[in-house]
């Protein structure tokens, strides 16, 4: 795992991180952290250890909602729904782009270019340590649930 120069979005989220007060360290890896079980196999971790970042759009308002799910479940969106009082549809990968700042793929769970109303999967709160994306499709970094809590002031919630 290479750290000593970062890709200009690795080093923007490395920036933000720092500037959130947390003591991370983003790392860039030769291989592609796209998918859950693509970072989990690069990093060698469990897929469910993997912090996938979704981002939604609100049908009725068209407000980013972010998701921050387990690499293994799958987001039940009605359940969001319920919390919001609202639809959820597809984002597309420019209203991603616009919203975080960053491309489907390497969206960190923080750091963004507008706030975005967060949920966090409960199911990561059984991992001592999980790893989320941080800016780009090759770039990660290791935290624990608890940070990630704090970080996103997110709301905790079963996703599935």
């Amino acid at each position: 795992m290479s750290q000593e120069s970062l890709s200009s979005s690795a080093q923007r989220f490395q920036d933000a991180l720092q500037d959130l007060g947390f003591s991370l360290q983003v790392v860039e890896l030769p291989d592609s952290t796209r998918t859950a079980l693509e970072a989990a196999e690069a990093i060698g971790v469990q897929v469910g250890q993997i912090v996938k970042s979704l981002v939604f759009k609100t049908k009725r308002s068209g407000r980013p909602i972010l998701v921050v799910a387990s690499g293994a479940h799958r987001v039940n969106e009605k359940r969001i729904e319920t919390r919001i009082d609202e639809p959820l549809g597809k984002a597309s990968a420019d209203f991603v782009r616009e919203s975080t700042g960053f491309s489907i793929g390497g969206v960190p769970p923080v750091g963004h270019q507008v706030h975005l109303q967060t949920f966090v999967d409960q199911e990561l709160l059984q991992y001592e340590e999980i790893w989320a994306a941080a800016g780009t499709p090759h770039a990660v970094f290791r935290l624990t649930p608890s940070q990630l809590i704090q970080m996103t002031q997110g709301e905790v919630i079963s996703v599935q």
